[in-house]
């Protein structure tokens, strides 16, 4: 372009050099199309408007000592095109014309009501006060309630409590230090120095909701602890205030929509109050820059320029640049790299194609091995335990979960365990030793820094035996538990490694599962135009794993677990479990029990060649059965060093009398570890938390139990463990030289790729008939998710039609025009309460996020791409793959082809393992050339990885040397389900899954309409609108044929 766009900064300087304002005026000259000029205080407060500089766009907004009416007659004199309005602007300095504004423009606001004062303390005649409540006009506001005063910049917030809580008061301010409220037990008045607001206390969960928008299609938001708590400030170890990204639900999306236009203030920040499944805007502040968060600066500077050009070079304005150009001589993140390529994406097929729906179900990251111990007590300190939290009752078992409940448990076991190990030379019974280690090991795993918390470790307590007593009180008899069962799980912990993978892959979603080149970077954190729902199981590595994924996939900042709790949804009846499918696993194992001892290979007669896959047990090596006493021998091999590793630690921590040393359990480890303890490493301690005793009780467990030499039995089922034992120290532990651990890991892989994927099913029939009774409601929810699509995509494919034929009044002529207010005010500020929110319709009940078309190439930016992820564990994958490649077994569905081709099929029998992050993706593409009603309309794009990559293991080049220091593994990229050039179309997907799926009536609750809920009101006016969200795009081709 010639001559460059002017930008004139009209602010005071302390905003115009505030570092948010930087980053961003910083991004716009980066994309040369402008030249940005700061006015200066001194131009601002003393020259006349004629002699300010000239320019084409101007951003002027009020702060302390600003004067709004310069700026105006500046505007009016040199009518540059305004990011914010000035008129309005004198609204935001009077609270009721704010909250007038906001009721115009229909927005819910708080119950409130006005006391207006002409002077200090003057007596209004409607205005009553007693002890627990205020009454204004007759309409009474019961304690707690809020007081604030009419002047939008009085910062000065009461919040007064009633009497039956001790009364007093508390005073919200703007930060001083680290403090933000402060509680005066003593006032217990109002004040009367001036005219205020009182509104109803909203009780929120301790949380605020701080929305920023960029013109009426973007919104950030985030929350942050409520002031109203404590009054103290949460800030991170650089001192900065603690804020997590939030999402918005459809309805506040809409809100801040409207927020924009009510106040014509493109750039504006709002404040959200959420209570009883409402959402209400409280407090409007105008020009406001999210602090801290470099993707929100990319995403404001991208959302300005296109608004500046708009109106000044509308010819430019929807070209956006192939990368962001501060982008470019960027350093690439350490872990990239990590996701292979793949060649599994194929993409649109020609012009007419556009991406509407990915679905993708993944395993969790890589995890510490999964731990069980089982012991009789008979001590009386753990009865007593039992008994506490099972609420006296001498038959009923007790769960440990809770961190007051486990460090009561680790306070009982150390005054039972042993300080010295018996000798073993002497008379000492075997089962008491072998109790001794069993506390022992109960003892150090509830010491065990970094991963003791709810979501890792439980301990059940099961009464077997039982006495009775005479009652203390002599009367009667009670009974009493004399003998229990002990079970502590453990173990199977996300690592630093898992928590890598899982961003990593994420970041690879980001940029390689949707359409579009360059810095699409999808803008799915904060943008409209996309749908995204993130599900996950009960289990806690795979909620961080999911937590993890979103970090990366959203372009997040900060901790996970704030992450998880924002974003993440728990459904453990749809991804956890294997109840459905137990006897039928139970008869896998067995049959294939039976053909590893037996040294008999089955085999499926003439289809065996051409279709391997048939045969019982196919996977398996040929020389199982000689593989076997090997397995053991190396077992035992490795146990022995671990055991030698495990006295001498053992030795030292007896020297230093460790014992007498009683540390208070850290959580604040239990999910921060992001890297390596490389002091660990360093002193020849195992990785993680995990010392040298519990690797020792984790190998000695597996080498009783995969070889019961008294009975010269192999358990089988056990093969699965050893590999991951293996596997686990081969990758985290390989710099303690355990000889024979390479050795025992290629048996056990050997072995283990045969007998995973057996267990879920020793042929394609047992396999389609487990897979479909553990992902049943899964693949139900998936044909949900596809249907819903469809249904949203015709809609807007029909209105598009009508809306070519019958082309509506330009969005420039109703813009701005104000909601009709004939109802009175009472009237308006009731309905911001009664109306059903339209997030409610949404079909699975979740908050939404919508995708910028500008940002992903969307080519028709009405339509909106859905996305849902589902996080799960090994059987959920299996069982999901199995159905997929073998649904056309069924005798319903005969005669059709299965959804995987032939060459898929060769490929999955000799893939085996689907490791850590393994996953399945269905991508579905809509032909915007094609009929409504055509099949063809819509087809489906089948793809896998199988997760970590093992062969860098094997292997001694530079990479392994590198993985092998980050304890890590490259994933694979997907590959192809699917013939290159097939078609499948949704309506033959359908037909193939339905017969496994859980029914859509059997999801509670139903929705309705289906199709067409969420984002969409059914208002014809919104969907018109909707239609004709984007001025950039109006004159392209949208006939939807």
């Amino acid at each position: 372009m010639g001559r460059k766009i002017k930008i004139g900064v009209c602010v005071m300087e302390k905003k115009a050099f505030s570092a948010p304002m930087g980053q961003i005026l910083n991004r716009l000259q980066a994309f040369g199309e402008f030249e940005v000029m700061i006015f200066g205080d001194k131009v601002i407060l003393k020259d006349p408007v004629e002699s300010w500089p000239v320019c084409d766009c101007l951003i002027a907004f009020y702060s302390s000592g600003y004067p709004l009416e310069k700026a105006e007659a500046y505007a009016s004199l040199r009518k540059p095109f305004l990011i914010n309005e000035l008129e309005p602007q004198h609204l935001l300095h009077d609270r009721r014309k704010v909250y007038e504004q906001l009721e115009l423009f229909e927005i819910p606001v708080p119950k409130y009501a006005l006391v207006n004062r002409e002077f200090p303390f003057q007596d209004v005649d409607y205005f009553v006060e007693e002890e627990d409540f205020v009454e204004v006009h007759g309409e009474r506001f019961w304690k707690p309630f809020v007081e604030k005063p009419v002047e939008g910049d009085d910062h000065s917030i009461m919040i007064y409590y009633p009497s039956s809580a001790g009364g007093g008061m508390k005073e919200l301010f703007r930060k001083v230090g680290n403090r933000s409220s402060e509680f005066r037990p003593e006032v217990r008045r109002v004040r009367r120095e001036g005219s205020y607001i009182y509104e109803e206390f909203m009780p929120t969960g301790g949380t605020d909701v701080k929305v920023y928008t960029v013109g009426p299609e973007y919104a950030h938001a985030e929350a942050r602890k409520s002031p109203v708590v404590d009054g103290v400030v949460m800030r991170n170890p650089d001192g900065k205030e603690v804020r997590y990204p939030v999402l918005l639900t459809p309805t506040e999306k809409q809100m801040a929509r409207d927020v924009c236009m009510a106040f014509r203030q493109m750039v504006c920040g709002f404040d959200l109050l959420r209570c009883g499944g409402r959402s209400y805007v409280c407090d409007v502040n105008g020009w406001s820059f999210v602090k801290n968060s470099h993707k929100y600066y990319d995403d404001a500077a991208c959302v300005l320029r296109k608004m500046f050009l708009d109106a000044k070079a509308p010819h430019l304005s929807s070209t956006i640049p192939p990368s962001l150009p501060w982008k470019v001589n960027e350093p690439l993140q350490v872990s990239e790299g990590l996701t292979r390529q793949g060649s599994g994406l194929l993409g649109t097929f020609g012009q007419s194609e556009e991406l509407r729906c990915v679905i993708a179900v993944m395993r969790h990251g890589d995890r510490t091995p999964k731990q069980k111990v089982k012991l009789k007590v008979t001590e009386e300190k753990l009865l007593n335990l039992m008994l506490k939290y099972n609420g006296g009752r001498p038959r009923s078992e007790t769960k440990l979960k809770s961190a007051v409940q486990l460090q009561d448990l680790l306070d009982a076991t150390r005054l039972l365990v042993p300080r010295t190990r018996p000798d073993r030379g002497s008379d000492s019974e075997a089962e008491d030793i072998e109790h001794a280690e069993k506390l022992r090991q109960v003892k150090a795993v509830l010491e065990e820094g970094g991963h003791f918390s709810g979501i890792y470790r439980k301990v059940q307590l099961k009464p077997l035996k039982w006495v009775k007593l005479p009652k203390s009180s002599g009367e009667g008899e009670e009974e009493r538990p004399v003998e229990a069962l002990m079970v502590l799980k453990y173990g199977g912990v996300l690592t630093h490694a898992g928590r890598k993978q899982a961003e990593e892959l994420g970041r690879y979603f980001r940029n390689n599962m949707y359409p579009g080149e360059g810095t699409g970077l999808l803008r799915l954190h904060s943008t409209y135009r996309h749908d995204l729902k993130i599900y996950s199981s009960d289990e806690g590595r795979v909620q961080m794993s999911a937590a993890a994924f979103a970090k990366g996939l959203l372009d997040l900042e900060g901790q996970l677990t704030p992450i998880l709790v924002s974003l993440v949804s728990k459904d453990s009846s749809m991804l956890d479990g294997l109840e459905n499918a137990s006897t039928e696993i139970e008869e896998a194992k067995a049959r294939l029990n039976e053909i590893i001892t037996s040294g008999a290979q089955t085999t499926g007669g003439s289809e065996s060649t051409e279709f391997p896959w048939m045969v019982d047990g196919a996977g398996l090596p040929p020389n199982a059965l000689e593989l076997l006493p090997k397995l053991v021998q190396l077992t035992k091999k490795i146990t022995e060093q671990v055991r030698q590793l495990a006295v001498d630690e053992d030795d030292k921590l007896e020297e230093t009398s460790s014992y007498d040393v009683v540390p208070s359990y850290d959580q604040a480890k239990a999910l921060g570890k992001t890297n390596i303890d490389v002091d660990r490493i360093a002193a020849g301690l195992p990785c993680g938390s995990e010392g040298f005793l519990l690797m020792y009780a984790r190998w000695r467990k597996l080498e009783k139990d995969l070889y019961n030499e008294r009975k010269g039995r192999y358990d089988i089922t056990q093969i699965p463990d050893v590999y991951d034992s293996c596997k686990y120290d081969l990758l985290h532990n390989a710099h303690l030289n355990l000889e024979g651990l390479d050795e025992l890991f290629k048996v056990a892989q050997l072995l283990a790729d045969g007998v995973i994927p057996n267990e879920y099913g020793i042929n394609p029939k047992q396999k389609l008939k487990i897979g479909s009774k553990i992902a049943r409601r899964l693949l139900g929810k998936i044909l949900i998710d596809l249907r819903n699509t469809r249904e949203e995509a015709i809609n807007v494919g029909e209105l598009k039609n009508n809306h070519d034929q019958h082309p509506p009044p330009s969005m420039k002529a109703t813009e701005h025009q104000t909601k009709p207010h004939g109802r009175n005010e009472d009237m308006r500020r009731t309905s911001t309460t009664s109306d059903m929110s339209i997030d409610q319709e949404d079909d699975d009940k979740e908050t939404e996020y919508r995708l910028d078309p500008k940002y992903a190439n969307v080519k028709t930016p009405e339509r909106h791409v859905r996305t849902r992820l589902y996080f799960t564990s090994e059987s959920h994958i299996h069982s999901l793959m199995n159905v997929l490649r073998y649904c056309n077994l069924d005798e319903s569905l005969q005669g059709e082809d299965s959804l995987v081709c032939h060459g898929a099929l060769e490929r999955l029998l000799k893939t085996r393992e689907l490791d850590y992050m393994s996953y399945v993706v269905l991508r579905m593409f809509e032909n915007t050339e094609v009929a409504l009603e055509d099949p063809k309309r819509f087809r489906i794009e089948l793809t896998f990885s199988r997760g970590a990559d093992l062969s860098p293991l094997e292997k001694n080049d530079h990479e392994a040397n590198w993985l092998h220091q980050e304890h890590t593994l490259p994933i694979m990229g997907p590959e192809r389900l699917q013939e290159v050039g097939s078609y499948l179309t949704l309506e033959h997907m359908e037909k193939m899954v339905r017969p496994f799926a859980m029914p859509a009536e059997d999801f509670p609750p139903a929705a309705t309409p289906q199709g067409f809920s969420g984002y969409f009101s059914k208002s014809a006016a919104v969907l018109e609108r909707l239609v004709n969200l984007w001025p950039f795009h109006k004159h392209a081709n949208g006939n939807g044929k």
